[in-house]
């Protein structure tokens, strides 16, 4: 289902009126609009798959390059990402670092930051966001063990409550052989120190 503009714009005119602002003040007046296609952009995943860009593995021993089956982990880091918190519907962002460790199929690289922005593009929270990527790496490739990290900002910790700009808020989402904290160390030690 994708995102009602015409109904976010006439809900945002309204709230504009419930702050005790007037939504026909010039500053104003297109703002119902901006907000309605900005919701539009924040939550188009939606109504998206997040298993689809996994959806065309390459198989490692009948693929097109069989002498070069991974032994190890694929990692890709530095994966940007926003989302909104589903709890005050501010933005967090940071990035995302992922690692797997493939079974009979792996993905072009390309693939696993268009599985993080379809999750990332919903009403979220960080914790539920990283177990979501994680679950569908594992199911999508069959791999023998997933490692999602995120390190991210969030508008609610930065902004209201405590105001602490720089804290940061880091989950760390395993699956299979990467379950154990022994067996990802390496791999968190690759991602070395966090970053957003």
């Amino acid at each position: 289902m994708a995102v009602d503009t015409q109904r976010v714009e006439a809900l945002v005119r309204e709230l504009l009126i419930a702050i005790g602002e007037d939504p026909e003040r010039p500053g104003l007046k297109r703002t119902p609009q901006r907000v309605a296609e900005a919701y539009a952009e924040f939550f188009a995943g939606l109504d998206q798959d997040a298993g689809e860009p996994l959806s065309h593995p390459i198989s490692v021993s009948r693929g097109p390059e069989p002498e070069t089956v991974p032994s190890g982990a694929v990692m890709v880091r530095d994966i940007a990402f926003r989302s909104v918190c589903e709890h005050h519907l501010l933005l967090f962002r940071g990035v995302a670092h992922i690692a797997y460790l493939p079974g009979e199929d792996v993905v072009g690289l390309g693939a696993l930051p268009k599985v993080v922005d379809i999750l990332a593009a919903r009403p979220q929270v960080q914790e539920r966001l990283g177990e979501q990527i994680a679950d569908t790496i594992e199911h999508a490739l069959d791999a023998r063990g997933v490692l999602v990290v995120l390190d991210a900002r969030h508008g609610c910790v930065t902004m209201r409550g405590g105001r602490q700009p720089d804290a940061t808020t880091v989950t760390i989402a395993a699956r299979g052989e990467l379950a154990e904290p022994a067996a990802r160390a390496e791999l968190v030690a690759l991602i070395g120190g966090t970053r957003s």
